[in-house]
Parts: C-alpha cells; sequence; structure tokens
C-alpha cells in the first residue's frame, strides 16, 4: 500500500500579474534535482495580445528555482515562440538532463485553430539550465508529451511520446510509444521519424486504457529503480464525455532493459479533490508532469486545474512494493487454508457463512459469521480460532437469529431477510452487536443488540437484548459499526448514508436513541477504486495516535476492495488514507461466488504487530489475510504529518 500526501504549501507555483508572459497561468511542470534545489520548468499564460492573441494568451515555458522544493523563486521565461512551426504556443516541457546538456522536449503550437495538424513536439537544449540557445522540430506528425530517457538503453537514446493525442477518423486513439536511435540528432530527422511512424505498432506500450472511451498520455519523465523504470503519467476516464471526463495519475514500472514491456501499474491514485484542483481555467484536472527521488520520497510534480503548479509525495519503497507483480496480495497475505468458512450441511449455512466480525477474548478470536440457506434467511452462527487461521470450534446451530418485527421476512419466500454483516465490539465487559436487520421490503435498518460477557462464556445465546434499531426509519442506512470505546463519555457509530461513511454521537445504546445525522467521515473518490461508495469494513481498531479503520470501496463496475485510513483520536477526523487497495477480488473464491468480485470484511483483530482482516468472499465463503500493522501505520502516519 502507498498513501499520497499533498503538499500543505501548495499550490507551490501560481500567476504572477506582475509577469504579463505568466500572469493568467503557471502549470504542468517539469522538476530536476541537483545538489543545490530543485529546478522546475512549468508552461506559462500570458495576458491577452489585443493584436495578435484576443482571445487568449499565449503558451511559453518559464522556469523556477527552490531550495527546498516549495518556496520558489528566480523566475524565468526560457522558451518562447520564434519558429513557424511554435508560432502559437509552447506548452508542457519535459526537461531531462542528459550526457551534459539540457533537453526540454514541449509541445509546439503551429497553427491556429489547434488540431492535429498543427499540434507537434518541439525540442530546445542549451548548455546551462535556464538557457536554450538551439530548436528543433521533433515529430512531423500530431504527438505530446515527448520525455527523454536520462540516460541511454542498450546503448541507445530512448525517446518516449504520446503520438496521436488528438482524434482523427486514421487515428482515433492515442498511442504511447518508445523511439530509440544511437544518434539524439536523429530525433529530429523527418526521415527517421517516417520509418519509425510506418511502423507505430511495434513500438508501442502495451494497451494502458481500460476501455475505449478513457486517454491517456505520458506524464513525466521515467526514473529508473532496481524494479525498472518508474512512469507517471495521465489517465483520463471518459474523455470524449464532457460530463463525465475524470482526470487522474497513474504509475507503471517499464523493464529496465526493454522499457516497452509493461511489468506492472496502479490504478488512479490521485484524483481532483483540492480546491486548487477543482477550479481554475480548466476546472476538475490533474495533470502528472515531473516526478524526482531524494532518499526514498518521491515527489510528483503536476498541474491542477490547468492553473497553478502543485506537488504530491509518498514513499518509493511503498509504491514500488504496491507495483511488485510477485506480491499480488500487496499489502496483506491471504492465508493458505483460505476460504476458512465454507458453507455447509443442509440447515441456516448450507448457501453461505461470509461477513464475519471478530474479536480477541480468552487467547482465542472469536468469528460471528453471515450465514444463509437456501430461503435467503441471515443469522449469525460462531467459530472459534486459537491462532487465527485454523477453526478449533464451529456450533452447529446459529446463536443469533431474527426476533425483531423489522427483520422478519415480509417479502417473498426465498427473498433475503434477516440479521446481516454483523459487527462486534467489547465495551465495559458487554459483548455490542450491530448489524443489518432487513424483512425484504423496506429499507435496511441498522439494529443494535449486547449480551454479557459472562453469558459469551457460558455459551447463553439466549440472552442477547431484544434488538433495537438505531437508524432512521426509511433510511437505507447500512454497515454500522461502535467504536470500542467511549468519547467523553459518548459513543460513536458509524453507519452508511447513500455511498458516504458517517457517524455520529449518543448518550448512550438505550432503546429509545438512535442516530439523527451525519458526521461526515469519508467519502467516495470518483476516478479511484472507490468512486462508488465507501463503507466501514469492521469497527476501527486502537492504534497509538488515533484509530485505525479498514473499509470497503466500492468501483462504478461494483468491484469491492478494502482500503485503510488512519482516524484522529475522536474517531471523526481523517488524518490519511490508502491510494491503493490493500486487498482486491483476485482468487476463485473471491471473484466468482453468490456476487462476484467481491472483499468485504465486518472485523478484523491485531495480535502483537499482526493484523489480521476477515472477509467475505463472493458474498460465500470466509477468508483471512495479514499483514504487518506497523508498515500499514508508518505509511498512514508519514502522510498524516505534515511536516514529514
Amino acid at each position: 500500500m502507498f498513501v499520497i500526501r499533498r503538499e500543505t504549501d501548495n499550490p507551490i507555483l501560481s500567476p504572477d500579474r506582475a509577469h504579463p508572459w505568466e500572469a493568467v497561468a503557471t502549470y504542468n511542470p517539469s522538476a530536476l534535482h541537483s545538489e543545490d534545489g530543485t529546478r522546475i520548468y512549468y508552461r506559462a499564460v500570458g495576458s491577452p495580445d489585443a493584436l495578435t492573441t484576443p482571445n487568449s494568451g499565449l503558451s511559453t515555458i518559464g522556469t523556477a528555482f527552490s531550495e527546498d522544493g516549495v518556496h520558489f523563486h528566480s523566475r524565468k521565461q526560457v522558451i518562447a515562440p520564434v519558429e513557424p512551426w511554435e508560432q502559437f504556443g509552447c506548452e508542457d516541457p519535459r526537461v531531462t538532463f542528459f550526457e551534459g546538456r539540457w533537453y526540454a522536449f514541449y509541445t509546439a503550437l503551429g497553427g491556429f485553430p489547434f488540431g492535429p495538424d498543427n499540434i507537434k513536439v518541439g525540442v530546445a537544449i542549451g548548455d546551462a539550465p535556464d538557457e536554450f540557445t538551439e530548436k528543433h522540430l521533433v515529430t512531423p506528425f500530431n504527438a505530446k508529451a515527448a520525455t527523454l530517457f536520462p540516460e541511454r538503453i542498450g546503448g541507445d537514446v530512448v525517446l518516449m511520446l504520446t503520438a496521436h493525442t488528438d482524434w482523427t477518423a486514421e487515428h482515433p486513439r492515442p498511442t504511447i510509444g518508445i523511439a530509440c536511435a544511437r544518434r539524439i540528432e536523429d530525433f529530429w530527422d523527418p526521415a527517421y521519424w517516417q520509418r519509425w511512424h510506418a511502423t507505430l505498432p511495434s513500438h508501442a506500450l502495451p494497451e494502458l486504457r481500460r476501455a475505449d472511451d478513457d486517454h491517456i498520455e505520458v506524464g513525466a519523465t521515467p526514473l529508473r529503480t532496481k524494479h525498472g523504470w518508474l512512469l507517471i503519467y495521465s489517465y483520463i476516464q471518459h474523455f470524449y464525455d464532457e460530463h463525465r471526463r475524470t482526470f487522474g495519475l497513474e504509475a507503471a514500472i517499464l523493464d529496465n532493459e526493454n522499457p516497452q514491456r509493461l511489468v506492472s501499474r496502479t490504478y488512479p491514485f490521485l484524483v481532483p479533490e483540492e480546491i486548487y484542483e477543482r477550479y481554475g481555467l480548466v476546472p476538475n484536472i490533474v495533470f502528472p508532469s515531473g516526478a524526482t527521488v531524494a532518499d526514498d520520497t518521491l515527489d510528483i510534480w503536476y498541474g491542477a486545474a490547468d492553473t497553478v503548479c502543485a506537488k504530491a509525495t509518498t514513499r518509493l519503497s511503498d509504491i514500488l512494493r504496491a507495483l511488485d507483480p510477485s506480491r499480488p496480495a500487496r499489502t496483506l497475505t491471504r492465508a493458505a487454508q483460505n476460504p476458512i468458512l465454507e458453507p455447509r450441511g443442509s440447515g441456516f449455512e448450507e448457501t453461505a457463512a461470509f461477513n464475519t466480525a471478530a474479536f480477541d477474548l480468552d487467547g482465542s478470536i472469536h468469528l460471528l459469521y453471515r450465514a444463509m440457506g437456501k430461503d435467503n434467511t441471515s443469522v449469525v452462527g460462531y467459530a472459534r480460532s486459537q491462532d487465527g487461521m485454523h477453526i478449533d470450534e464451529r456450533l452447529d446451530t446459529p446463536i443469533y437469529i431474527p426476533r425483531a418485527d423489522f427483520e422478519q421476512k415480509k417479502g417473498g419466500p426465498h427473498g433475503n431477510s434477516g440479521c446481516e454483516d454483523p459487527r462486534a465490539v467489547v465495551i465495559n465487559d458487554r459483548l455490542y452487536m450491530t448489524y443489518t436487520a432487513y424483512d425484504g421490503v423496506h429499507p435496511p435498518h441498522g439494529a443494535l443488540t449486547s449480551l454479557s460477557l459472562d453469558d459469551f462464556r457460558a455459551r447463553r445465546f439466549d440472552q442477547w437484548s431484544m434488538p433495537h434499531l438505531v437508524t432512521p426509519d426509511n433510511v437505507d442506512d447500512k454497515d454500522l459499526g461502535l467504536l470500542p470505546a467511549t468519547i467523553n463519555g459518548n459513543y460513536l457509530l458509524y453507519h452508511r448514508i447513500s455511498n458516504h461513511i458517517c457517524a455520529d454521537l449518543l448518550p448512550d445504546l438505550s432503546l429509545d436513541k438512535r442516530i439523527s445525522r451525519c458526521i461526515n467521515i469519508l467519502g467516495p473518490r470518483e476516478g479511484m477504486w472507490d468512486a462508488a461508495k465507501v463503507g466501514i469494513a469492521g469497527p476501527p481498531i486502537p492504534v497509538d495516535g488515533g484509530w485505525l479503520l479498514i473499509y470497503h470501496g466500492v468501483s462504478h463496475r461494483a468491484r469491492y476492495r478494502l482500503g485503510a485510513v488512519l482516524l484522529d483520536p475522536t474517531g471523526t477526523a481523517l488524518l490519511a488514507r490508502t491510494a491503493d487497495p490493500i486487498l482486491e477480488p483476485v482468487e476463485p473464491y473471491e471473484r466468482d461466488g453468490e456476487v462476484h468480485n467481491v472483499v468485504f470484511s465486518c472485523g478484523g483483530v491485531v495480535r502483537d504487530d499482526t493484523l489480521f482482516v476477515y472477509y467475505g468472499g463472493g458474498d460465500r465463503v470466509t477468508g483471512v489475510a495479514t499483514g504487518s500493522l506497523s508498515h500499514v501505520l508508518d505509511a498512514l502516519k508519514e502522510a498524516s504529518d505534515p511536516h514529514a
């Protein structure tokens, strides 16, 4: 898993009205580290010229320097249009220091209105970082986002570019390609590109688009790592639909010796969320254009809303771990015994045994799982494990069944009903269980019951308190869980309204108390793996400095995955959130079931440094996955520290 932390001083570069050439916008930065600091090169949009550009400002390229990578000064225009093939603007530089010279590849606009025939790649070359004295047109065809690899590969100079970014009937979709040459001068030889373009498919990276209406573009100059070339690139979902278009950043690993071979990739991990990303000249845009590494810190430089420069960071080791194809579990490792609970017999758990609550007591991990028979009535079954993976005991009868009117079957005889998705906590020597109560007709409710630990130990399951509703009537409110501690004498109850995780404080857990508000805890992230809805997994786990909450996220394609967040000591403020899922359906028992492509957790426990996460696979079986608690917290806490 990895966590993305936006720079607290974002935006790090904004338009300067004192400089007409950058008075309107400064964005899409390319960055280079040196011993003295960081230099960025950025697209600058100037004020409109009443004679030459009355409708919009001209794009040129500026540079700025910073000793700390945050506060930039010495702003200077370094590349401006002088050639006919760039007379309408120079955009989006990618700068590489290569064999003693600075090479700035950029988008050259040679005509207006802008279109495939006049948008090409140019290059400016300099012997100093702020003095570019030589220029060439690179591609004779439509292309953007070219960047030079910082070193030769197999003796070749290597250029990556996006060909045909702008729609034509002949080339309706973009292609990210690799160009190799013995001499860098070949890249501004039209004959070279004529040969290259004639066999364009043979130079292309594997298809990165997940859908035909998506769009991709080269982002930052690739960085060499021990696992391969790390490429940060732009991924735009629903590109051709202006009402659904969603910009995002992704990462990929390319083979060190053959960068045309894709090793692994992420999902979108950064989308427009902050004010400076959502509002600007062109709203709702994040566009990656630079990446640098210092020690184990990966800085990702991007343009926001086509107006300002911004930066986000993560740990290089974390993102490389997430991209390691030899670790399909990524953060959590599935138990070899999975699934540890499966349907059995011909009774209450004949169809499913899944979505398991868990708590550690008296040396055993106790599992309260949702069980279903052929009539689709949900009840709660019981199993026990000493080591957390092997089942040492499993009862033949349910320990909890529907008793109240609001959970009795009122629909068809085989429609869903009953007590679903239990979550359990121990507070003050009492076991509290929250669950979804459903009668098959009315919207699901959240219900609460409890049992003394003495009765639980003695297996007096007939002593569960009569359940009562804790969510409002006529509201689809699910995924309930109690914080396993009181906050200033109040109980904190998590629940889900629509697609958001909410919370509310209750002074007590008596029959007449229901939640009445939504303290917003966590919502979906449009364009990411949890774009459709989110809900808690198990109740939060106490950790140093706050609470660890595992949650489920659902994509627009109805794929369920798990993520993690760090909450403050009150349990209501979000401190950090994973950019990637910590568990996703890959095994057959997760991909195929009563509901396909589901991992759904209702509980987890911690022993020493091991985090046990119990989850339903395919809405049919129960599995367990384990991971290092310190690894999870280390990433989350660094992201939550603004001074990290």
